[in-house]
């Protein structure tokens, strides 16, 4: 479980959290949406350690992700699509496995995990989160 507790933190002397306490039970997905401005980032930031708080705690099982997705598109020619689908490291390692392996087994467990995931709708599913952008 990640746990914050009374968590406050500023930005250039404007609280933008104070004393929040949230906890997130393992095996939950969350995903943080708000207005700009509003510190959205900056917690990310605070959760994974890269900044301090002016108080309270942040605790992170060991083993725990924590994954986010860039508020601008890197500059390249890229299809928008290709780099959200790249984003997905863990899919894009087992489709480049899934055309190398030659173990049965092991070809078996990559496509199981496929499937797991749901990685043959993704390309779907990132379209229709950019339209929805």
């Amino acid at each position: 479980m990640i746990r914050l507790t009374d968590l406050t933190f500023l930005i250039a002397g404007r609280t933008l959290v104070e004393d929040a306490t949230v906890a997130i039970p393992s095996g939950r997905k969350v995903g943080l949406v708000g207005r700009n401005g509003t510190g959205k980032s900056t917690l990310f930031r605070v959760m994974t350690g890269d900044m301090a708080v002016q108080s309270g705690r942040v605790e992170m099982p060991a083993g725990a992700k924590l994954g986010q997705v860039a508020q601008e598109a890197p500059a390249t020619d890229d299809a928008l699509i290709d780099i959200v689908l790249a984003a997905d490291t863990e899919r894009a390692d087992l489709l480049s496995r899934s055309e190398t392996e030659t173990d049965p087994n092991t070809i078996a467990d990559i496509q199981t995990r496929l499937m797991d995931i749901d990685a043959w709708s993704a390309e779907a599913r990132a379209a229709q989160i950019l339209a929805g952008l």
